[in-house]
Protein backbone atom coordinates (compact mmCIF):
# COMPACT_ATOMS: atom_id res chain seq x y z
CA UNK A 1 0.00 0.00 0.00
CA UNK A 2 2.85 2.39 0.70
CA UNK A 3 3.05 5.24 3.18
CA UNK A 4 2.72 9.01 3.11
CA UNK A 5 4.23 11.46 5.57
CA UNK A 6 3.81 15.20 6.12
CA UNK A 7 7.02 16.41 7.77
CA UNK A 8 7.12 19.61 9.80
CA UNK A 9 10.46 21.17 8.83
CA UNK A 10 10.16 23.76 11.63
CA UNK A 11 11.28 26.61 9.41
CA UNK A 12 12.79 29.49 11.44
CA UNK A 13 12.17 27.36 14.55
CA UNK A 14 8.40 27.67 14.10
CA UNK A 15 5.98 24.74 14.21
CA UNK A 16 3.61 24.02 11.30
CA UNK A 17 4.87 26.81 9.07
CA UNK A 18 6.63 24.78 6.34
CA UNK A 19 6.36 21.14 5.36
CA UNK A 20 8.10 18.52 3.27
CA UNK A 21 6.41 15.36 2.02
CA UNK A 22 7.69 11.79 1.88
CA UNK A 23 6.05 9.09 -0.23
CA UNK A 24 7.15 5.48 0.31
CA UNK A 25 6.41 2.48 -1.90
CA UNK A 26 8.01 -0.96 -1.46
CA UNK A 27 10.87 0.50 0.56
CA UNK A 28 11.63 3.21 -1.99
CA UNK A 29 10.88 6.89 -1.53
CA UNK A 30 10.34 10.32 -3.01
CA UNK A 31 10.78 13.56 -1.05
CA UNK A 32 8.89 16.66 -2.18
CA UNK A 33 10.29 19.98 -0.90
CA UNK A 34 13.36 20.13 1.34
CA UNK A 35 13.05 23.47 3.14
CA UNK A 36 16.49 24.65 4.34
CA UNK A 37 19.70 22.83 5.20
CA UNK A 38 18.59 22.95 8.85
CA UNK A 39 15.52 20.85 7.97
CA UNK A 40 17.37 17.88 6.49
CA UNK A 41 18.05 16.12 9.84
CA UNK A 42 14.28 16.23 10.50
CA UNK A 43 13.53 14.62 7.13
CA UNK A 44 16.22 11.98 7.68
CA UNK A 45 14.85 11.26 11.14
CA UNK A 46 11.39 10.47 9.71
CA UNK A 47 13.01 8.17 7.15
CA UNK A 48 15.01 6.39 9.85
CA UNK A 49 12.00 6.03 12.15
CA UNK A 50 10.05 4.35 9.35
CA UNK A 51 12.98 2.24 8.14
CA UNK A 52 13.31 3.92 4.76
CA UNK A 53 16.90 3.53 3.56
CA UNK A 54 18.58 6.72 2.31
CA UNK A 55 19.99 4.62 -0.54
CA UNK A 56 16.41 3.92 -1.66
CA UNK A 57 15.32 7.51 -2.12
CA UNK A 58 14.84 7.70 -5.88
CA UNK A 59 13.81 11.31 -6.40
CA UNK A 60 13.87 14.64 -4.58
CA UNK A 61 11.50 17.26 -6.00
CA UNK A 62 11.37 21.00 -5.31
CA UNK A 63 8.53 23.18 -6.57
CA UNK A 64 10.73 26.28 -7.02
CA UNK A 65 14.05 27.73 -6.01
CA UNK A 66 13.03 29.88 -3.03
CA UNK A 67 15.20 28.80 -0.13
CA UNK A 68 12.35 27.79 2.20
CA UNK A 69 11.54 25.17 -0.45
CA UNK A 70 14.87 24.21 -2.02
CA UNK A 71 17.68 25.50 0.20
CA UNK A 72 18.39 22.06 1.65
CA UNK A 73 18.22 20.13 -1.65
CA UNK A 74 22.00 19.84 -2.00
CA UNK A 75 22.34 18.39 1.51
CA UNK A 76 19.54 15.85 1.13
CA UNK A 77 21.04 14.74 -2.20
CA UNK A 78 24.38 14.29 -0.42
CA UNK A 79 22.69 12.08 2.18
CA UNK A 80 20.67 10.14 -0.44
CA UNK A 81 23.38 9.09 -2.95
CA UNK A 82 21.07 7.45 -5.49
CA UNK A 83 18.47 10.22 -5.65
CA UNK A 84 17.92 12.51 -8.65
CA UNK A 85 16.66 16.06 -8.19
CA UNK A 86 13.63 16.98 -10.33
CA UNK A 87 13.24 20.70 -10.95
CA UNK A 88 11.94 23.44 -13.21
CA UNK A 89 14.68 24.46 -15.69
CA UNK A 90 15.18 27.88 -14.08
CA UNK A 91 15.28 26.29 -10.62
CA UNK A 92 17.79 23.68 -11.79
CA UNK A 93 20.10 26.40 -13.12
CA UNK A 94 20.26 28.19 -9.76
CA UNK A 95 20.71 25.02 -7.71
CA UNK A 96 23.57 23.81 -9.92
CA UNK A 97 25.19 27.21 -9.43
CA UNK A 98 23.69 28.84 -6.31
CA UNK A 99 26.09 31.80 -6.22
CA UNK A 100 23.45 34.35 -7.26
CA UNK A 101 20.92 32.88 -4.81
CA UNK A 102 23.39 33.16 -1.96
CA UNK A 103 24.46 36.67 -2.94
CA UNK A 104 20.88 37.90 -3.23
CA UNK A 105 19.68 36.34 0.04
CA UNK A 106 22.77 37.48 1.93
CA UNK A 107 22.25 41.06 0.75
CA UNK A 108 18.68 40.94 2.08
CA UNK A 109 19.28 39.15 5.40
CA UNK A 110 22.97 39.79 6.15
CA UNK A 111 25.49 36.97 6.64
CA UNK A 112 24.54 36.15 10.21
CA UNK A 113 20.79 35.97 9.62
CA UNK A 114 21.31 34.10 6.35
CA UNK A 115 23.25 31.40 8.21
CA UNK A 116 20.63 31.28 10.94
CA UNK A 117 17.74 30.89 8.50
CA UNK A 118 19.27 28.78 5.73
CA UNK A 119 22.64 27.39 6.74
CA UNK A 120 25.19 26.40 4.15
CA UNK A 121 24.24 26.04 0.48
CA UNK A 122 26.48 24.15 -1.94
CA UNK A 123 26.28 23.54 -5.72
CA UNK A 124 24.48 20.41 -6.89
CA UNK A 125 26.30 18.33 -9.54
CA UNK A 126 24.61 18.77 -12.90
CA UNK A 127 24.44 15.03 -13.51
CA UNK A 128 22.19 14.61 -10.47
CA UNK A 129 19.55 17.04 -11.76
CA UNK A 130 16.75 16.27 -14.19
CA UNK A 131 14.70 19.11 -15.65
CA UNK A 132 10.97 18.44 -15.90
CA UNK A 133 9.05 20.13 -18.70
CA UNK A 134 5.51 21.50 -18.57
CA UNK A 135 2.98 18.64 -18.68
CA UNK A 136 5.72 16.02 -18.51
CA UNK A 137 4.85 12.76 -16.73
CA UNK A 138 6.91 10.58 -14.42
CA UNK A 139 5.79 7.04 -13.64
CA UNK A 140 7.20 5.78 -10.34
CA UNK A 141 6.08 2.54 -8.70
CA UNK A 142 2.26 2.78 -8.65
CA UNK A 143 2.24 6.59 -8.94
CA UNK A 144 1.99 8.78 -12.01
CA UNK A 145 3.17 12.36 -11.52
CA UNK A 146 2.37 15.25 -13.86
CA UNK A 147 4.48 18.41 -13.70
CA UNK A 148 2.57 21.63 -14.35
CA UNK A 149 4.25 25.02 -14.69
CA UNK A 150 2.47 27.58 -12.51
CA UNK A 151 3.63 31.18 -12.78
CA UNK A 152 2.34 34.00 -10.62
CA UNK A 153 4.17 33.46 -7.36
CA UNK A 154 7.43 32.79 -9.21
CA UNK A 155 8.31 32.23 -12.87
CA UNK A 156 10.39 29.15 -11.97
CA UNK A 157 7.56 27.29 -10.22
CA UNK A 158 5.80 24.02 -10.96
CA UNK A 159 3.21 21.91 -9.18
CA UNK A 160 3.13 18.12 -9.13
CA UNK A 161 -0.15 16.25 -9.59
CA UNK A 162 -0.17 12.69 -8.24
CA UNK A 163 -2.85 10.67 -10.01
CA UNK A 164 -2.82 7.87 -7.40
CA UNK A 165 -3.43 10.26 -4.50
CA UNK A 166 -5.62 12.55 -6.64
CA UNK A 167 -3.68 15.30 -4.91
CA UNK A 168 -1.40 18.09 -6.08
CA UNK A 169 1.74 19.43 -4.40
CA UNK A 170 1.27 23.15 -4.85
CA UNK A 171 4.38 24.81 -3.40
CA UNK A 172 3.29 28.45 -3.10
CA UNK A 173 0.85 28.48 -6.05
CA UNK A 174 -2.19 27.67 -3.87
CA UNK A 175 -1.43 30.05 -1.06
CA UNK A 176 -0.74 29.67 2.64
CA UNK A 177 -2.97 28.15 5.32
CA UNK A 178 -1.59 27.81 8.82
CA UNK A 179 -3.42 25.08 10.77
CA UNK A 180 -2.61 26.37 14.26
CA UNK A 181 -4.40 29.66 14.61
CA UNK A 182 -5.79 30.45 18.04
CA UNK A 183 -9.38 29.30 17.46
CA UNK A 184 -8.44 26.20 15.48
CA UNK A 185 -10.20 27.34 12.30
CA UNK A 186 -8.43 27.79 8.98
CA UNK A 187 -8.32 30.39 6.29
CA UNK A 188 -6.11 30.72 3.25
CA UNK A 189 -4.36 33.68 1.66
CA UNK A 190 -2.17 34.17 -1.42
CA UNK A 191 1.57 34.67 -1.20
CA UNK A 192 2.84 37.60 -3.29
CA UNK A 193 6.47 37.77 -2.22
CA UNK A 194 9.21 39.35 -4.40
CA UNK A 195 10.32 39.26 -7.15
CA UNK A 196 8.09 37.62 -9.76
CA UNK A 197 4.54 38.21 -8.53
CA UNK A 198 1.95 38.50 -11.30
CA UNK A 199 -1.72 38.53 -10.23
CA UNK A 200 -3.08 37.45 -13.64
CA UNK A 201 -0.68 34.50 -13.83
CA UNK A 202 -1.39 33.59 -10.19
CA UNK A 203 -5.12 33.34 -10.92
CA UNK A 204 -4.38 31.28 -14.06
CA UNK A 205 -2.23 28.95 -11.94
CA UNK A 206 -5.18 28.33 -9.60
CA UNK A 207 -7.25 27.36 -12.64
CA UNK A 208 -4.51 24.97 -13.78
CA UNK A 209 -4.53 23.36 -10.32
CA UNK A 210 -8.34 23.03 -10.37
CA UNK A 211 -8.11 21.58 -13.87
CA UNK A 212 -6.35 18.49 -12.57
CA UNK A 213 -9.48 17.50 -10.63
CA UNK A 214 -7.41 17.01 -7.48
CA UNK A 215 -9.43 16.77 -4.29
CA UNK A 216 -6.41 17.52 -2.09
CA UNK A 217 -3.83 20.26 -2.22
CA UNK A 218 -0.56 19.56 -0.41
CA UNK A 219 0.59 23.04 0.59
CA UNK A 220 4.18 23.67 1.57
CA UNK A 221 2.80 26.23 4.04
CA UNK A 222 1.28 24.09 5.60
CA UNK A 223 0.02 20.56 5.05
CA UNK A 224 -2.84 18.93 3.09
CA UNK A 225 -6.16 20.76 2.60
CA UNK A 226 -9.48 19.63 1.19
CA UNK A 227 -12.44 21.71 -0.11
CA UNK A 228 -10.22 22.77 -2.99
CA UNK A 229 -12.89 24.73 -4.89
CA UNK A 230 -13.84 26.74 -1.81
CA UNK A 231 -10.24 27.70 -1.09
CA UNK A 232 -9.67 28.54 -4.76
CA UNK A 233 -12.48 31.12 -4.57
CA UNK A 234 -10.88 32.59 -1.45
CA UNK A 235 -7.49 32.83 -3.12
CA UNK A 236 -8.89 34.49 -6.24
CA UNK A 237 -10.67 37.04 -4.06
CA UNK A 238 -7.43 37.73 -2.19
CA UNK A 239 -5.47 38.08 -5.43
CA UNK A 240 -8.03 40.52 -6.83
CA UNK A 241 -7.76 42.60 -3.64
CA UNK A 242 -3.97 42.60 -4.05
CA UNK A 243 -4.27 43.66 -7.68
CA UNK A 244 -6.64 46.49 -6.78
CA UNK A 245 -4.27 47.67 -4.03
CA UNK A 246 -1.41 47.76 -6.55
CA UNK A 247 -3.43 50.11 -8.75
CA UNK A 248 -3.82 52.48 -5.79
CA UNK A 249 -0.04 52.83 -5.52
CA UNK A 250 0.07 55.38 -8.34
CA UNK A 251 -1.34 57.93 -5.89
CA UNK A 252 1.04 57.03 -3.04
CA UNK A 253 4.48 58.67 -2.62
CA UNK A 254 7.27 56.14 -3.08
CA UNK A 255 8.46 56.37 0.55
CA UNK A 256 4.94 55.55 1.79
CA UNK A 257 4.23 52.64 -0.53
CA UNK A 258 5.44 49.80 1.70
CA UNK A 259 3.48 50.83 4.85
CA UNK A 260 0.43 51.54 2.67
CA UNK A 261 0.67 48.10 1.09
CA UNK A 262 1.21 46.40 4.45
CA UNK A 263 -2.08 47.93 5.60
CA UNK A 264 -3.79 46.65 2.42
CA UNK A 265 -2.35 43.14 2.84
CA UNK A 266 -3.59 43.06 6.45
CA UNK A 267 -6.99 44.20 5.23
CA UNK A 268 -7.01 41.42 2.60
CA UNK A 269 -6.12 38.80 5.20
CA UNK A 270 -8.78 40.10 7.57
CA UNK A 271 -11.45 39.92 4.86
CA UNK A 272 -10.52 36.31 4.02
CA UNK A 273 -10.44 35.41 7.73
CA UNK A 274 -13.89 36.99 8.26
CA UNK A 275 -15.25 35.07 5.27
CA UNK A 276 -14.29 31.85 7.08
CA UNK A 277 -15.36 32.98 10.56
CA UNK A 278 -11.78 33.07 11.77
CA UNK A 279 -11.10 35.52 14.59
CA UNK A 280 -7.46 36.57 14.41
CA UNK A 281 -5.87 37.30 17.78
CA UNK A 282 -2.81 39.42 18.54
CA UNK A 283 -0.83 36.18 18.68
CA UNK A 284 -2.06 35.23 15.20
CA UNK A 285 -1.07 38.63 13.80
CA UNK A 286 2.38 38.20 15.36
CA UNK A 287 2.73 34.96 13.38
CA UNK A 288 1.44 36.65 10.23
CA UNK A 289 3.69 39.72 10.56
CA UNK A 290 6.42 38.35 8.29
CA UNK A 291 3.89 37.28 5.62
CA UNK A 292 2.31 40.74 5.72
CA UNK A 293 5.69 42.38 5.17
CA UNK A 294 6.91 40.00 2.44
CA UNK A 295 3.60 40.09 0.57
CA UNK A 296 3.62 43.89 0.67
CA UNK A 297 7.21 44.01 -0.57
CA UNK A 298 6.28 41.75 -3.48
CA UNK A 299 3.31 43.89 -4.47
CA UNK A 300 5.29 47.13 -4.34
CA UNK A 301 8.11 45.52 -6.33
CA UNK A 302 5.68 44.22 -8.97
CA UNK A 303 4.03 47.63 -9.30
CA UNK A 304 7.32 49.50 -9.62
CA UNK A 305 8.59 46.97 -12.17
CA UNK A 306 5.46 47.46 -14.27
CA UNK A 307 5.79 51.22 -13.88
CA UNK A 308 9.28 51.09 -15.39
CA UNK A 309 8.04 49.13 -18.40
CA UNK A 310 4.97 51.28 -19.05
Amino acid sequence: MGSFFTIDTEYADLKQVASAYLIEEEGHGIVIETNTTHAIPKILSVMENHQIDVNCIDYIIVTHVHLDHAGGAWYLLEKCPNAVLLAHPKTAKHLIDPSLLIKSATSVYGKENFQKLYGEIRPIPKERVRVMEHREFLDWRSHSFEFIYTKGHANHHFCIYDKKLNGIFTGDSFGISYPHLENGKSFIFPTTTPTDFDAKEAIHSIDLILGTGANLCYLTHFGPIQNVNHWARNLKKGLQLCHDAMLDLKNIPKENRLPFMESKVKEMMQILADDNEVSLTDKDWALLRLDVNLNAQGLVYAYEKSEKHS
